[in-house]
């Protein structure tokens, strides 16, 4: 297999992994608050991620490491989660997928500046279209959003996508677990202490199903999720893998479907056949990433034996 196919099947790995945070968020919100749910998550796979490298004795990373991996703590464990947070409170979960659907296109962009890919014209027609149909549908299912809310995703949206293109680039030195365990462990101390400060006033209401839904957002959508994430964009490009992000509301939605009952029209099927054609063009015309790149036993040094795929 070679190394840019192994990427997108990290990728899609990733993504369908991020998929199910959106039903397990759903349950667990019914018994758990919003903001304390953000905090917890973040604070057990910070726990997980500190076990994890002192259990294989990974080294330390370099000084020269710790601002690009700042940034990736304040982009995808803290301020993608709580910008979403307090979105949500001035717009509907349908609405904010309309500004998810730009992710894909904010991490191109950021990998253009910081991972240095040059991708052709025709993967941004395919892209923009992919972005432009994902935020349409959501648009028109949502109705108008609120300014403020709007103004939350769209921090929300650049930062997660500059966390995704750093987190990428330093996958290619650290690998991709490591980079999210130490970028856990970074925020450990701001997401901890304000979890002790949001303490719920009383646990006996909190059922089974959010208990399970809690263990999957902390383990998965936090953790293990990153792990094929980075690794994806690490290998098979950070402009290119990160088109996969267009399908992941849709498979969200079916999960949802699955496990809550919620209704899966036909529009949503036509639309999500036309952005698998999306992805699939701008996985023909993304360049691979220029500078260094993981490949042959490099690409599997950030993997311990414990944990390779």
């Amino acid at each position: 297999m070679d190394r840019t196919t192994e990427g997108w099947i990290n990728g899609f790995l990733g993504v369908l992994i991020f998929s199910g945070s959106l039903p397990a968020t759903r349950i667990a919100v019914l018994n758990i608050d919003p903001l304390f749910l953000t905090l917890a998550r973040a604070t057990i796979a910070g726990l997980l991620g500190m076990a994890l490298l002192l259990l294989l004795r990974e080294k330390r990373p370099a000084r020269s490491d710790l601002l690009p991996l700042a940034i990736v703590s304040l982009g995808v464990v803290v301020g993608f989660p709580l910008l979403t947070a307090l979105a949500l409170q001035h717009i509907t979960s349908a609405q904010s997928i309309c500004f998810v659907g730009l992710l894909p296109l904010a991490t191109a962009i950021f990998g253009i500046r910081r991972g240095g890919e040059r991708p052709r014209t025709a993967f941004w027609i395919f892209s923009g279209l992919g972005g432009t149909l994902v935020a349409g549908f959501a648009l028109l299912q949502g109705g108008s959003a609120s300014p403020v809310g709007s103004l939350l995703m769209i921090g929300a949206v650049v930062a997660c996508g500059l966390g995704y293109a750093e987190g990428a680039k330093l996958s290619r030195r650290l690998g991709g677990w490591q980079v999210i365990s130490w970028a856990l462990v970074l925020s450990l101390p701001l997401t901890a202490g304000l979890m002790l400060l949001n303490l719920p006033a009383s646990w006996s209401g909190i059922g089974t199903p959010a208990w399970l839904s809690l263990a999957y957002v902390s383990l998965f959508s936090m953790l293990i999720g990153f792990v094929f994430w980075y690794r994806g964009l690490a290998l098979g490009g950070i402009a290119g893998v990160s088109q996969l992000q267009l399908l992941q509301p849709f498979f969200g939605l079916m999960l949802a479907a699955v496990l809550l009952n919620e209704a899966v029209s036909w529009s949503m099927v036509a639309v999500n056949v036309v952005v698998i054609g999306c992805v699939a063009g701008a996985k023909r015309f993304a360049s691979e990433p220029r500078g260094q790149a993981l490949a042959g036993d490099d690409a599997r040094r950030g993997w311990p034996e414990q944990v390779r795929p």
